[in-house]
């Protein structure tokens, strides 16, 4: 499709002197006021081929041609924070692999990612993060920054200002424990022996969630061997403790109160140590055995472990813990991995922490869909054909909770069959669905296996998680070891209206048992407000347009109660500028629920939220709309330096690049359709 050039002077010129309070009415029905966008920002003015909503429509259309890769997907950068570079750093170090070239680009990016204040942060505008800075300095100083050095003069403020070493996170005093800087007896066990424990016990690996599994099981193995890589005096960062750390240190801070279960790990974990230093350890080999072929076993063809950083980073570790050489075959292709997440510039490069084809695919393309491009168009089919390739076809560990379920879906990364996911398999089928392809009975096939298999995955409460089935022992999230909070895998209501929005596009009624259960799921975990909590975007915006999304594709009447304090609630957020936003210190303080700065990808997800709920004539919708209108840019796109995506509430926090263009699409789009609708 040609390019179509239209000036943004245009679009701002028609939008000057818009506000809240002189929106246009038309009366529909005797007596329904409805609100829509000024005539003047959607209708064509005599001499023009077509009106400014649809010219925003066109050039983020053309943005998104523009940017297909050849193969037919797209595939945009996910930001999150640069503890996942400043550990690459590390593991160069650890492994004798250093290239100074790269670990000097990779030295300029952490640079440039220091704020004002000296420290480095988990998100956009975030407050300093103790353990971020401490990573990011020490990986500096491997990289030849000496203690003088400006940058690292204001780190070392804040880090000791905040405590210093002694109170940074779990993972961080690991890394540090690897060249002497921390002592491994500060370090929560996570003895190599719970390998063995079997699937009905309380507490095994299958009951830990897909990332926390592929992580700690490479990284027991570390633990268990403990190496310590000296450092030269100028590479160490003993200037980062407060005083010289005293045995009383490396304990855990108890809870108030004697038989807490916080208190009550603690106590394990000190009788753990115990065991751990004794001589006798009968089934510790056994143990190492078995971690060992779990590592290779769940290594992909393409050389990654879990589709993530720290899987991937940890399972390098250990297998050079246990000897294996650098020249290695699964060495080399772990490495090799690990490089392909990496954006290269001429002056910097960063690793991220994981990479989203599939998932950028499916927003893209179902954007471009709800955008009425035609859907015989060559690149839909193009797109809907690759990700169609994409099918995960091969039991992962979700078998272990699900033995009789049949394989299918899809996975976030390019290859990750061990770990598919429903919110993936859920966008991907719903993108593709009305799409032209080659072999559509193909298309059928594999659309009919993802649906049994998301079905099969959902837990006894109703809801899903996102990898793993009955993923609910909320209690390991106490252990001292899961200080992210991120043990576990548990349904939550966004992903649970994804699922009600799947079956409802397929056909599936409110009546079917799957619904049933899924419907009251959602209205037990709606909060007082309206809103539901977000675990995968930030936050309350993103959970309650998921789910409102659901429940109108699943049938259910759009007039009761819950509903109406869920849009009411999703109003009451909206912004003077007409956007919504979400800081993501909301997940620490629910206060500041639907409360930040505009973005355009928030604003995306309240308008499909308003809209699914029957409110396109509403005022609010028309308000944000034209935020949209006024905000984007010559080239198509919208700016957006907020994080709105989400890893771990609380403590990772993710900027998806796509998010920005591909919401503001699918809503301008939906409000176009819907308004042609009611002509």
């Amino acid at each position: 499709m040609a390019s179509f050039k239209y000036p943004i002077s245009h679009a701002l010129t028609s939008f000057n002197g818009v506000t809240p309070d002189n929106n246009q009415t038309t009366q529909t029905k005797p007596g329904a006021k409805v609100h829509h966008l000024p005539a003047s920002l959607w209708k064509k003015k005599e001499g023009e081929s077509t009106g400014v909503l649809d010219l925003a429509i066109e050039r983020s259309r053309d943005f998104f041609f523009r940017e297909q890769l050849p193969a037919g997907y797209w595939w945009a950068e996910l930001e999150s924070n640069v503890t996942i570079t400043a550990e690459y750093v590390m593991l160069f170090h650890i492994m004798g692999l250093v290239d100074r070239d790269k670990e000097r680009k990779m030295a300029n990016y952490l640079l440039d990612k220091q704020t004002p204040g000296g420290h480095w942060a988990i998100y956009y505008g975030g407050p300093g993060d103790l353990s971020t800075t401490v990573e990011a300095y020490f990986a500096l100083k491997l990289a030849g920054y000496p203690a003088d050095h400006p940058a690292m003069t204001k780190a070392r403020a804040f880090i000791l200002e905040k405590g210093g070493i002694i109170k940074c996170r779990v993972f961080t005093k690991i890394f540090l424990a690897l060249f002497g800087e921390f002592s491994w007896l500060g370090v929560p066990s996570m003895p190599i022996e719970l390998m063995l424990l079997p699937n009905w016990a309380y507490f095994n690996m299958y009951e830990l969630s897909s990332w926390s599994r592929a992580t700690i099981i490479p990284l027991s193995i570390v633990m268990m061997e403990r190496p310590v890589r000296k450092l030269p005096p100028d590479a160490r960062v003993q200037e980062l403790y407060v005083r010289p750390p005293r045995p009383i240190d490396y304990t855990f801070t108890k809870e108030d109160g004697i038989l807490t279960w916080k208190n009550i790990f603690i106590g394990v974990d000190h009788m753990l140590k115990i065991y751990e230093r004794g001589p006798i350890r009968p089934f510790k080999n056994r143990a190492m055995a078995l971690a060992e072929q779990w590592v290779l076993d769940h290594q992909e063809p393409s050389g990654d472990w879990g589709g993530i950083q720290p899987a991937m980073l940890n399972a390098v570790l250990a297998l050079h813990c246990l000897g294996y050489a650098n020249d290695h075959p699964v060495i080399v292709k772990g490495l090799e991995a690990l490089a392909n997440f990496c954006i290269e510039g001429e002056k910097s490069l960063v690793l991220q922490s994981c990479i989203s084809p599939v998932w950028d695919t499916a927003l893209a393309l179902k954007a471009l869909a709800d955008s009425g491009v035609p859907t015989d168009h060559p690149s839909l089919g193009k797109a809907a054909q690759w990700l169609l390739d994409r099918e995960v076809h091969k039991t992962g560990d979700w078998k272990v909770k699900c033995p009789d379920l049949e394989p299918g879906g899809w996975a976030f990364e390019f290859l990750n069959d061990w770990y598919p996911d429903v919110d993936d398999s859920g966008f991907v089928m719903m993108a593709i669905n009305e799409i032209k392809v080659k072999d559509p009975k193909a298309k059928e096939k594999a659309i009919k296996r993802g649906i049994a298999w998301c079905l099969g995955m959902q837990s006894k409460n109703g809801g899903w998680g996102a990898f793993d089935k009955d993923n609910t022992k909320h209690l390991l999230n106490k252990i001292p070891f899961a200080d992210l909070e991120a043990l576990i895998d548990p349904p939550t209501a966004d992903l649970t209206g994804r699922m009600l929005e799947l079956m409802g596009t397929f056909g599936y009624k409110k009546d079917h048992p799957a619904a049933v259960r899924a419907l009251r799921f959602i209205r037990e975990t709606q909060e007082a407000e309206g809103a539901w909590w977000g675990r995968w975007g930030v936050n309350y915006i993103y959970g309650t347009w998921s789910v409102l999304c659901g429940l109108a594709a699943i049938g259910e009447d759009l007039t009761q109660p819950y509903i109406k304090r869920a849009v009411n609630w999703l109003k009451s957020r909206q912004n003077m500028d007409g956007g919504w936003g979400e800081t993501c210190e909301s997940y620490h303080d629910p206060r500041l629920a639907g409360v930040g700065e505009s973005t355009a990808s928030q604003t995306g997800w309240a308008l499909l939220a308003l809209m699914a709920a029957g409110e396109v004539n509403s005022s609010a919708v028309a308000r944000g709309v034209q935020y949209l209108l006024a905000t984007q840019q010559p080239d198509g796109t919208w700016n957006e330096d907020h994080f709105t995506g989400t890893g771990f509430p609380k403590y990772f926090m993710i900027k998806y690049h796509i998010y920005r263009n591909c919401f503001p699409l699918m809503a301008l789009g939906t409000y176009r359709r819907l308004l042609g609708e009611e002509k």
